[in-house]
């Protein structure tokens, strides 16, 4: 059967699978990624690494770690943060890389590690930007990090997958960070939410690696989990430029990935389709403190909306050419008096390219402050944060309140040459030239999932049904706070008996004296938005809520949940049918209706009807076993650990 290209990238990851089974959009599986990478919180997985009993790495050439997120602190506890994490990788021998090298996606890409056609992942959101070059990057949490130091294995779920199909070429002037900024504000209802995006079609061929490696990068800012180029000739011959530069790159290595790129079948199914004219898209500005607030820069900048501070720099638009574009915007002229203007490149190879090119000594001599690179102010830390009241233009990929400085602050979102433009003006404004012409939108339905496999294995102790009575909360995105207040995630010394007691509390007072041991909770799309907090899943653990059925999850929360041996259901169907006749009369609200739900055929049956849900695998099924990933991993290494009195070899 055919499959798309993320389908096959996670088939060649994926471990023990029933021989001959394809995977398909909706599944849960075990896989093996190429590399793990962590940054800073390289110190936190440590801890939680320590906490699984481990004294080994599996695979100690899996991990990365690169210091890049808190560079400019120089203070004594960051230090001593910054050599404990390298005397870990010492000692371990896993590939380190200090503060000052680079921004760790940038490091990942130019070394090699995200190597086309490979599943790369990351403690950290923007793993998606690997797919610029045809790599399939998504990010894990931190107690996935330390359970792939352990094991080298971790799980994902399959996501559905969007194909944007790219037609004609960006104008002059126009850039990948004009076409992403536009998709995130034209698709601005959670259309691609925890999808997968593949960008295909013949407008492909015209974006170079670096505006590609942009817009997969905030494809998170999207909602995606992942956003992935093809393997093409412009890939080809990026890798072909990085030989001598470093090892990964050899002729071998790139003769082969020419004969074996994986790419999509021509009749792969998938769930929309997206249609873009590159030649309509203009220069773009979004903000304040939203993707989804946009406007060309062009009507903007009759606004004259004043600008304190500017930035050029990023995971996002650190790059060689966004140096470049704001270089050519700002070449003889100067920052405009009053207004702050910074620059860091996405890494120290980058910094030396520009700096040789020119373009690096261009921006100083127009009045730019260089900071290390490294994240910094995109991540609010270090110099030049935004304070009250103060507007921020940047090019970076997020612009939520209070990320950059202080809440009460505006930071709107541009690229390189638009902030450049800005920074010389003194108000956000458009490169001269610019118009407002803009996409339309052109979204269609795919030709849906690929077809379902045989039924689904079911591990020995897993049940093969579950009863319950629905309980219905008729909400869509509802956040981790709704569900377990803010106010006691820091609460170490809560009983799980409170926690408990404490369940949905800022959703519905009236919950807890309707909720009972054993129910079925329904939600409506993306249950769980909102924090990482994992008290969100465990709190209706505790409860006795058997699992949770909804439209569909927040990608982190499903990890917090499985990852918490708390059991999520996906049933779209179920949930429209529920909301049949109009909303619930409650926020909460006992239905009386008994499920059924049969996880060998993948279905659910409520009230005479028949739902499909998607296939819960023996991935997702063993960690429900176990209690979690930390008990399973344990049982794993405990399964591993020599007899009693052997011999278990030098200590790590």
């Amino acid at each position: 059967m055919a499959q798309n290209a993320v389908e096959k990238i996670v088939q060649a990851h994926a471990v023990g699978l029933e021989p001959g089974h394809e995977v398909r959009s909706g599944e849960y599986v075990t896989v093996r990624p190429r590399h793990v990478l962590t940054h800073d919180n390289t110190a936190a997985v440590m801890l939680k690494f320590a906490g699984l009993g481990c004294e080994r790495v599996a695979d100690s050439t899996q991990p990365v770690f690169a210091l890049d997120h808190n560079v400019q602190d120089r203070s004594a506890a960051n230090l001593d943060k910054y050599r404990r994490i390298e005397a870990f990788a010492a000692r371990h021998g896993i590939d380190f890389h200090p503060a000052g090298r680079g921004i760790g996606h940038q490091v990942m890409v130019e070394e090699g590690y995200a190597w086309p056609g490979s599943l790369v992942v990351a403690s950290d959101s923007h793993a998606n930007l690997y797919g610029g070059i045809g790599a399939l990057g998504t990010p894990v949490v931190r107690t996935d990090a330390a359970a792939l130091w352990a094991t080298g294995e971790t799980w994902w779920q399959v996501p559905p997958v969007t194909r944007v199909e790219l037609f004609g070429e960006l104008a002059p002037g126009v850039s990948g960070k004009d076409l992403i900024l536009t998709l995130c504000s034209l698709y601005d209802q959670d259309e691609v939410l925890n999808h997968a995006i593949e960008f295909t079609g013949p407008g492909v061929a015209s974006l170079d690696i670096e505006a590609r490696l942009t817009v997969a990068n905030m494809t998170t800012e999207w909602g995606a989990l992942a956003g992935l180029f093809p393997i093409d000739e412009r890939t080809l011959a990026w890798c072909e430029e990085r030989e001598g530069i470093h090892p990964a790159f050899t002729p071998a290595a790139i003769a082969e990935l020419r004969r074996s790129a994986r790419k999509a079948d021509p009749d792969a199914a998938y769930a929309q389709v997206i249609e873009v004219d590159l030649g309509r898209v203009r220069p773009w500005v979004c903000g304040p403190d939203s993707v989804k607030e946009a406007a060309p820069a062009a009507e903007l900048a009759e606004r004259r909306i004043a600008v304190n501070k500017a930035y050029l720099l990023s995971c996002v638009n650190g790059r060689t050419s966004d140096l470049a574009a704001a270089a050519a915007v700002l070449k003889g002229r100067r920052v405009v008096e009053g207004v702050e203007f910074y620059v860091a490149a996405a890494s120290d190879e980058v910094q030396r390219e520009s700096e040789a090119r020119g373009d690096w000594g261009v921006l100083l001599a127009a009045g730019a402050r260089p900071l290390p690179p490294g994240c910094g102010p995109c991540i609010g830390l270090g110099a030049g944060l935004l304070e009250d009241g103060e507007i921020g233009i940047s090019a970076t990929n997020r612009n939520f309140k209070g990320r950059m400085g202080s809440r009460e602050a505006r930071a709107y979102l541009a690229s390189p040459a638009v902030v450049a433009a800005s920074a010389a003006a003194g108000f956000i404004t458009a490169p001269e030239g610019a118009d407002a012409d803009a996409p339309e939108r052109r979204l269609r339905p795919g030709a849906g999932a690929g077809a379902a496999g045989p039924g689904t294995r079911i591990l020995p102790g897993f049940p093969t049904r579950l009863r319950g009575e629905l309980l219905f909360c008729d909400a869509d995105n509802l956040n981790t706070d709704g569900i377990y207040p803010g106010k006691y995630t820091y609460r170490e010394d809560l009983s799980p008996e409170e926690m408990a007691a404490a369940a949905m509390e800022n959703y519905d007072p009236a919950f807890q004296d309707l909720a009972r041991a054993g129910d079925f909770l329904v939600g409506g799309a993306n249950f769980g938005t909102g924090s990482s907090r994992e008290q969100a899943a465990t709190a209706l653990a505790h409860r006795g809520i058997r699992l949770v059925v909804a439209a569909s999850f927040s990608a982190t929360y499903k990890r917090n949940a499985f990852n918490n041996g708390f059991l999520l259901v996906d049933c779209p169907d179920l949930v429209a049918w529920l909301r049949r006749d109009g909303p619930a009369s409650a926020p909460t609200v006992r239905t009386g209706i008994e499920a059924e739900i049969d996880f060998a055929a993948g279905t659910l049956t409520a009230g005479g009807e028949s739902f499909a849900i998607a296939p819960l695998g023996p991935a997702a099924q063993e960690l429900v076993l176990a209690g979690g990933l930390e008990a399973m991993v344990r049982s794993r290494l405990e399964k591993l650990a020599p007899p009693s009195g052997a011999d278990s070899g030098s200590p790590a």
